[in-house]
């Protein structure tokens, strides 16, 4: 995952949001496959591929911001 810790903020949180968002009109994928799967309606693997899609922006945004608290949290000032 050091892959990740090269990219800056910026990149990842505006990249994630793009494609997280994206289409912006009428409504983004990512919201409308999450409808479809508390509704019982994503059945189809075209669905459930656009669904990992669309949430893969977030999901790395999550993984950088748990990367870095987790190392902030492990150094001691201490010394």
């Amino acid at each position: 995952m050091k892959w990740l810790d090269s990219f800056p903020w910026s990149v990842v949180i505006i990249g994630g949001m793009a494609l997280a968002l994206a289409p912006f009109s009428p409504e983004p994928h990512l919201w409308e496959k999450l409808k479809m799967w508390q509704a019982g309606a994503l059945n189809r693997p075209i669905d459930i591929f656009d669904l990992i899609l669309h949430a893969a922006g977030p999901v790395l945004i999550g993984l950088k911001a748990i990367r870095k608290f987790a190392r902030a949290g492990g150094h001691s000032r201490d010394g």
